[in-house]
């Protein structure tokens, strides 16, 4: 008998998950990968796109320049998952399984701040990047050296800081009238890391001439303005283009699934082995809060979905095999986050040579470490030209 193999999602966590499924699988399974979208989007460098759109052909690789060619693709957005009936719902088509990994990602959290889903932009797609591109475009057009457009980005972790940079140069390269400000509830930029770490982006920003405010959350948005703090009277920013790039919750599909789940975000939880409450389905990426010890979860990050992929995926295949599954831990081999045109490396772990002499450094180094970073998974998901394609545009 023919055993069904699923993986939904497109991302870092699905995409890697099918390569090596298609590896570890025996000839007796069927791999059927489902997606919304018809190509995988490496999307730790989509706020490339924000400042030139051409990019996203760079970035946005085809499904069928990945799997192989026994492998169907389904292009369709999943509704729900009957775990009684092993069936993956897509509107008014299913697909039955025999063993299912999701990998569906993550969505924006808006946290219940009144008006903020309503009027801010996110960033977690082309359709996000090419809109922030799109409005901010129009409003320096509208606008003057004396009364420049007025450019909000909220939150202070890697997705604010990129897509402020990326605005910043945007603004210089066409010498456009805006003033661009990053806004952070807590103290400093990228909250929770390494205070060198943030002392060297927070220079990068203000050396792009982005206006840093910290210590205040946005506490209420309006079509005009961004209020921060708990009093209205407290400060208020008025805006041409909000975006926000405060957290992540799970999407509201996951939330109607019969698995085990975090009440508030509504990500599944998934032990070390990615199983979750249902012994036949996965989960793995941003979709999962992954068991990493005692009250620790994987971070919802790139490289963690890339590593956890390649585990994810095998375990799997055990499962389909009746073998015994693997334990998953995550190895933080470091940070690099791009500001603008340049970018700032933190705790970096090389293969082989171990760990970076200099804790905190920026320049080519980080630069052309950031590009490595995404051409090697880029080579490994697709190929080496695909990944000597995107290297300019990184």
């Amino acid at each position: 008998m023919t055993t069904q193999v699923v993986v939904v999602g497109s991302g870092y966590a699905g995409a890697g998950a099918v390569k090596r499924l298609e590896a570890e699988l025996d000839a007796s399974a069927e791999l059927t990968w489902v997606s919304e979208h018809d190509y995988h989007l490496v999307l730790h460098e989509v706020h490339r796109c924000i400042r030139d759109p051409s990019v996203e052909s760079k970035i946005a690789i085809p499904v069928d320049d990945i799997k192989a060619d026994s492998t169907e693709f389904v292009k369709g957005h999943v509704e729900n998952v009957d775990v009684d009936e092993r069936v993956v719902e897509l509107g008014d088509d299913e697909i039955e399984y025999d063993y299912l990994l999701l990998g569906v990602g993550s969505g924006t959290a808006f946290f219940g701040i009144d008006g903020l889903e309503a009027h801010a932009h996110e960033l977690k797609g082309l359709d996000d990047a090419r809109a922030i591109h799109a409005d901010v475009k129009e409003a320096a057009e509208a606008a003057s050296r004396d009364d420049p457009a007025q450019v909000v980005v909220g939150g202070a972790g890697l997705s604010g800081i990129q897509t402020a940079g990326e605005i910043a140069e945007y603004r210089d390269e066409h010498r456009a009238p805006i003033d661009v400000t990053l806004v952070e509830g807590l103290d400093e930029v990228f909250p929770g890391n390494d205070p060198e770490l943030q002392g060297a982006l927070r220079r990068r920003l203000e050396d792009l001439d982005i206006e840093i405010l910290t210590g205040d959350f946005i506490s209420k948005v309006d079509a005009e303005t961004a209020y921060l703090g708990d009093d209205e009277d407290d400060d208020a920013l008025d805006y041409d283009v909000l975006i926000w790039t405060g957290g992540i919750t799970g999407h509201e599909e996951v939330s109607e699934m019969e698995l085990d789940q975090d009440d508030r975000s509504h990500r599944l939880f998934a032990d070390a082995d990615f199983q979750t409450s249902d012994e036949r389905v996965f989960a793995v990426g941003d979709t999962a809060l992954v068991e990493q010890g005692p009250d620790d979860v994987a971070p919802p990050t790139a490289q963690a979905a890339w590593q956890a992929a390649e585990i994810a995926g095998e375990n799997v295949a055990r499962a389909a095999a009746g073998k015994p599954l693997k334990t998953w831990r995550h190895d933080d081999k470091g940070t690099v986050v791009s500001v603008g045109d340049d970018a700032v490396a933190h705790d970096v772990k090389l293969p082989v040579l171990g760990a970076f002499p200099v804790n905190v450094f920026g320049g080519s180094a980080a630069r052309n470490l950031k590009k490595a970073i995404a051409a090697r998974w880029i080579a490994d998901v697709a190929s080496p030209r695909h990944a000597l394609d995107a290297w300019d545009s990184m």
